[in-house]
């Protein structure tokens, strides 16, 4: 099962509060994007309907011009004045007066800039409002066509579209228009539509044209043509209707069209925006809500690492401390940072581990010494068995009246015993305890006479310092364990070897060993709580070793190349500094000086 530890969980929690954020977010943006798209589209379709309407509404207005004309007695009076005289008198010219004043009235009720003319096909006769004249019946009848008629010129470089509508009377003549009594046209030009899509693009945001398919563009003045182009091509392929809102992609940029058939004219009014433009104010919406996602994702993140970095942190180091300690570290440590509170439980923690430590390593030290005084009690009330095998031999040496043998094992016996009482020092040179040993060894050879040792210890070694009583139990535990119990010849070696920063005195027998197994369970013993079944003697080397010298000092065993077992004593070697400063501190020995000892088998045995 995964776990998370306490700053993936922040992390996750500012996730997952954003989340329904970003989506409420995603989800509104979406809702308003697609209601102001539909009420743009609204807008925009009411807008242009209301343009074509007032454009409609004049065309319609200015389509009715000649209904009314038809039907006025002055118009009517016109081909009849005429019929009767072939020359203009006064009548006739006041009538032509009153009707061009007419065509100017009606001309001038609309803001269009129009002009109206009236054809009398059995006379040849026009009348307009800047004058009258003759014209070209067959050019009139080659025009004259059912609905509004558009055609096109050229006006300064750019297209101009002329607009015009004929009504005949009757109107049954319309195929036939030199029959009819009175033909009356209007015609305007798109400058007036020009007008009013100017004023549609008051806002500066709409770009308004006329289009119809075969015909032409009516632009806005201010128009972008090139744009408008394009787009009229994207339409044609697209297909347009009575109504449409389409989106047209130019290039890169995206717009929104609108357009509406005029039933009156057959063009389309079309108005196009840029998407940009219109979706802008979200965009910068959209950007504002994502730069603030960002950040708040920002201070989670910055949050989530202080509180990482300052609470849980501090937190798992107090953790893996206090494991360390149940486990029996009393040397870990923190390293408090800063002067926030887990610092203040850091420094705290350090002052109670340290006091701990001192406490349990004084407990252990008191222990050590209640030890050390239960072994020199043991040791002081002399093993009995040894005791009385050394008395054994004076009085049986002395009943042979052998008195160099008396008087040899009288003198080993004082050493040994002088040696072993003197306890005023905690170190001594390694040279002393060696030549304790050689007592202790030259009193075990003359009760066992089939024992034979050397010992060969270098000149750097005679000067270390170590523990005292240090190196005897190893020699004893040879002798009684190894040596006594078999009928063969014993043997034990003691020698020294440096090895790196390391000395190392070896203890090596012939006698009965151990098996690697029994060795390893040897070795296990030593770092565990003593027990009393199991004897005091090498624990308590072993423990004085690295109490003297640290865990990188104590005692080893392994199998002994004689045949036996091989007792190994490492300590590292001090500096010389601290040497010498160990070195004052012991009082001087009156029998200090070096002297040459040869054990039974002729071997030199060097000492002080």
């Amino acid at each position: 099962m995964l776990k998370f530890n306490f700053y993936t969980k922040i992390v996750s929690i500012v996730i997952v509060l954003l989340i329904p954020v970003l989506i409420l977010y995603v989800y509104s943006n979406q809702t308003t994007t697609d209601v102001l798209r539909k009420e743009l589209n609204q807008s925009n379709y009411n807008q242009l309907t209301f343009f074509q309407n007032q454009v409609n509404t004049n065309i319609e207005m200015i389509s009715s011009w000649p209904h009314l004309l038809i039907h006025d007695p002055d118009v009517a009076s016109f081909q009849a004045i005429f019929l009767k005289d072939k020359t203009l008198n006064l009548d006739g010219i006041n009538l032509v007066k009153r009707i061009q004043t007419k065509l100017g009235l009606q001309e001038s009720s609309s803001n269009w800039r129009t002009s109206l003319n009236i054809y009398s096909p059995s006379l040849g006769r026009v009348v307009s409002e800047k004058g009258a004249g003759f014209y070209d019946q067959k050019e009139l009848k080659q025009m004259i066509k059912n609905g509004w008629q558009v055609s096109k010129k050229r006006v300064y470089g750019k297209d101009q579209f002329i607009f015009s509508l004929y009504t005949l009377s009757p109107f049954s003549s319309l195929g036939n228009p030199e029959t009819a009594n009175t033909i009356i046209k209007v015609e305007f030009d798109s400058s007036n539509i020009q007008d009013m899509l100017d004023r549609f693009k008051g806002d500066g945001r709409k770009e308004p044209f006329y289009y119809k398919k075969g015909v032409g563009v009516i632009y806005n003045r201010t128009a972008n043509e090139e744009l408008s182009g394009k787009l009229i091509t994207e339409l044609e392929k697209m297909g347009l209707h009575e109504v449409d809102n389409l989106t047209v992609k130019v290039g890169e940029e995206s717009y929104l069209v609108h357009a509406v058939l005029s039933q009156t004219t057959g063009w389309y009014l079309i108005d196009y925006l840029p998407l940009s433009d219109m979706m802008s104010p979200i965009y910068t919406s959209n950007r504002l809500f994502y730069i603030t996602v960002v950040g708040l994702l920002l201070v989670g993140f910055i949050g989530a690492y202080l509180l990482h970095s300052q609470v849980q942190v501090p937190i798992l180091q107090l953790v893996r401390a206090f494991r360390r300690l149940k486990d029996g570290d009393y040397a870990v440590r923190l390293s408090p940072k800063g002067s926030h509170e887990f610092a203040f439980l850091s420094r705290q923690f350090n002052l109670m581990v340290g006091q701990i430590q001192e406490l349990f390593e004084k407990v252990y030290v008191e222990k050590l010494h209640v030890k050390e005084a239960r072994l020199k009690q043991l040791q002081s009330q002399i093993n009995p068995h040894f005791f009385y095998n050394c008395f054994s031999f004076i009085t049986s040496m002395a009943k042979l009246r052998n008195h160099e043998a008396v008087v040899a094992m009288a003198h080993n016996l004082s050493k040994y015993y002088r040696y072993t009482t003197r306890q005023e020092r905690d170190l001594v040179p390694l040279s002393e305890e060696i030549e304790f040993v050689h007592y202790y060894l030259k009193i075990q050879q003359m009760r066992m006479p089939r024992l034979t040792f050397s010992i060969h210890v270098s000149s750097e070694a005679n000067s270390l310092l170590i523990p005292l009583l240090i190196v005897q139990p190893l020699v004893e535990n040879a002798v009684l364990h190894g040596i006594e119990p078999q009928a063969e010849d014993g043997i034990i070696r003691i020698t020294t070897e440096q090895i790196g920063p390391y000395m190392c005195l070896i203890v090596d027998d012939n006698g009965l060993g151990l098996g690697r197994e029994a060795i390893t369970s040897l070795r296990l013993a030593l770092d565990k709580p003593v027990e009393e079944e199991g004897g005091y003697g090498l624990w308590n080397v072993h423990q004085r070793m690295r109490l003297h010298f640290g865990e990188d000092a104590g005692l080893d065993f392994s199998l002994s190349p004689l045949g036996g077992l091989r007792a190994v004593l490492k300590w590292p070697l001090l500096a010389e500094e601290e040497q010498a400063n160990s070195l004052i501190k012991l009082k001087p020995s009156s029998n200090s000086n070096m002297v040459k000892m040869e054990g039974p088998d002729g071997s030199d045995i060097t000492g002080r």
